[in-house]
């Protein structure tokens, strides 16, 4: 039987891809992203390359695809005043130089052969310690339960180094209205340029390490490190766009083609929020995370198709898992709405 049909031709990486695969990316990054609040640009990157993309290209593709994915998000937690502009074009001074530097060191990475390699390994390192941390949160968060602190989140406010780093009064100093905070200017342009260089060397938007850093080193309240982390996302991944156009690096087929599938699915993993309860979510999150780490080093080992297997499996039932929720979720509601009807 003749499969040539599941494979598109990409004329700019000169590669054929399974175009089914790469839809399911794309409706999986919109689902999870969605859901878990967090984009799902970690994933992106090591999908494309397990399906055949060069890892230059998984790169630039997976930038192009999040910054186009972002702009709708800025603009809804914009209406809500979730973000801190002056925060954020202070930010992207250290944003932009962080991923040139990053996509600089990916060229000469690609130029020694080495590229591939580097990356995967890089990217196991980064998903083990997202994996580390939330299993690590999920178990406080039982410990506390069993402590009888239900409400984890009274009198414990977690780390506070920010404080420490206010002290330091190296001019100029800043004020940022929306997010409350005075500091030197260095401190947001420093973290925002280490976040920059993952982000241009991972092809990811930053946001798994940009959103905790403005909490914990700058001090900015929660739904404005979200807000802000959008907008900072969206500008860096438009720059980074340029800068991995400008070097040939993307290719717009498998953009178009996953934020199609991205626009739909984060309908759904936004609409799924509002049903989930539980550490559920959490557990399912790491165990996404854990995943796509074991495909990655599959790939590393040329065990190419229990790497692919492995990887959409894994985001396709999570996007199910998600989708249950939702469908569950809204049964029960209707089920309560004509309950209430009854009554009266």
């Amino acid at each position: 039987m003749d499969a040539s049909w599941l494979y598109m031709f990409m004329p700019i990486a000169g590669v054929n891809i399974f175009w089914p695969g790469l839809v399911l990316i794309g409706f999986s990054v919109g689902v999870i992203g969605g859901f878990f609040g967090m984009g799902g640009a970690w994933m992106v990157t090591p999908g494309l390359n397990i399906l055949g993309f060069p890892m230059a290209f998984a790169i630039g593709t997976d930038i192009a695809h999040i910054a186009g994915k972002s702009m709708i998000s800025t603009i809804r937690h914009s209406k809500f005043g979730n973000v801190d502009y002056k925060l954020g074009v202070v930010m992207l001074v250290g944003t932009m130089a962080g991923i040139e530097l990053g996509a600089q060191l990916i060229m000469w990475l690609e130029r020694l052969g080495m590229v591939g390699n580097v990356v995967r390994w890089v990217y196991v390192g980064f998903l083990a310690l997202i994996a580390l941390m939330v299993f690590s949160d999920y178990a406080k968060a039982r410990q506390k339960k069993a402590m009888g602190l239900v409400d984890g989140d009274k009198g414990t406010e977690g780390f506070t180094w920010y404080k420490t780093l206010h002290k330091i009064k190296i001019p100029p100093m800043m004020h940022f209205k929306a997010a409350g905070i005075y500091c030197s200017a260095w401190l947001p342009i420093s973290v925002s340029f280490i976040t920059g260089i993952l982000a241009g060397f991972l092809g990811i938007g930053g946001g798994l390490l940009r959103m905790p850093a403005l909490i914990y080193f700058i001090g900015a309240p929660t739904h404005i490190a979200v807000g802000t982390d959008l907008f900072e996302v969206m500008i860096s991944g438009l720059y980074g766009a340029f800068t991995y156009t400008l070097k040939g690096r993307i290719e717009l087929v498998a953009v178009f083609v996953m934020l199609t599938g991205a626009a739909i699915g984060a309908q759904i993993g936004t609409v799924a929020t509002k049903y989930a309860k539980g550490y559920g979510i959490r557990i399912a999150f790491g165990v996404a995370v854990l995943c796509c780490m074991v495909s990655i080093i599959l790939k590393q080992f040329k065990y190419e198709t229990p790497a692919a297997v492995l990887i959409l499996g894994t985001i396709g039932v999570i996007c199910l898992y998600i989708m249950g929720i939702m469908f569950k979720g809204a049964a029960q509601e209707l089920r309560d709405k004509k309950a209430r009807e009854q009554a009266l």
